[in-house]
């Protein structure tokens, strides 16, 4: 029996978002992938900054690095994309799911951006499809579509390792939430039970941790203890059961508080919009487009 390879894996915690950037690496060759980089942005000044992102430079440079892929599992709605910096900095690849042109679409509709905007993908390097295979160093790579948190949600199963980013969050925190425009529950449901089919000891590497109940903030289980752990899985929770439980918890949560702003930015690759006649970039807000169950406006505001 064939040994799967153990990526190393180096976790960067952005305590703002609650987000988990990865850097995974070949111990062989010193070859490595960035998985979903964060690029600050403070929305009460508007500005943006790149003390994450430039963390994990540092971290690359110290560990010898050389990275050859910045990958994103789907266009966040809660951090803005650093990809476009980091290719700039290293010159690798950037990379995201095929259907990421389907999410485009989506958005491009709801903040009007008129027939300037590409809808097809063509501000990443490589599109991937489901069940496409890559190389990091001796490392070898395949991707999984995992839609239901957004359209084009993918995940990368690297060696032994899973990145499953917004499927599954960690055992004590359950799933991620499906009511996003283009979300559905029911196709979460099946994301996460193609992860779940992964061989036991695969190690789950997830996108967000809010340290539930004040534990400090984790991000790496197994497959094995999400299957009897998670508290919205465990004991083989029914499709309909999952969906009923989804539903109900999403028509609880507030949007997140940056979704507006992220979004234009991270379905253009993580570009800002092109500057004005003044060199300075806008960004668009769609008004009273959404709601939320803490609305005080109520309807028809």
């Amino acid at each position: 029996m064939v040994k799967t390879a153990r990526p190393d894996v180096k976790g960067f915690y952005d305590e703002k978002t609650g987000s988990i950037q990865y850097v995974v690496s070949c111990p062989q060759t010193r070859k490595a992938a960035i998985i979903d980089p964060v690029w600050d942005f403070d929305e009460k000044a508007a500005r943006t900054c790149t003390s994450h992102a430039d963390e994990i430079l540092a971290h690359v440079a110290s560990a010898g690095l050389d990275v050859v892929w910045i990958l994103d599992t789907h266009p966040h709605a809660d951090h803005f994309s650093a990809a476009p910096y980091l290719k700039e900095k290293l010159g690798a690849s950037t990379a995201i799911g095929e259907k990421v042109v389907e999410v485009q679409k989506l958005w491009k509709k709801i903040y009007n951006l008129g027939d300037g905007f590409a809808t097809d993908g063509s501000q990443w390097d490589r599109l991937f499809k489901d069940g496409d295979t890559f190389k990091i160093g001796e490392l070898d790579a395949r991707v999984m579509f995992s839609p239901g948190h957004t359209l084009a949600s993918i995940t990368y199963v690297i060696g032994d390792a899973a990145f499953v980013h917004d499927t599954m969050m960690m055992p004590d925190s359950g799933t991620s939430r499906a009511d996003f425009p283009g979300g559905d529950a029911r196709a979460l449901y099946g994301s996460i039970q193609r992860i779940l089919a992964l061989p036991d000891d695969t190690r789950v590497f997830v996108g967000h941790d809010y340290g539930r109940d004040g534990r400090r903030p984790m991000w790496e289980s197994t497959v094995k203890q999400q299957r009897s752990a998670n508290i919205h899985l465990r004991g083989g929770t029914s499709e309909t059961e999952y969906v009923r439980l989804r539903e109900a918890r999403d028509a609880e949560l507030p949007l997140p508080h940056l979704m507006l702003a992220a979004l234009q930015v991270n379905i253009r690759g993580g570009l800002v919009p092109a500057p004005e006649g003044n060199d300075v970039s806008y960004l668009k807000i769609p008004l009273n487009q959404f709601a939320g169950p803490s609305d005080v406006c109520g309807e028809g505001t």
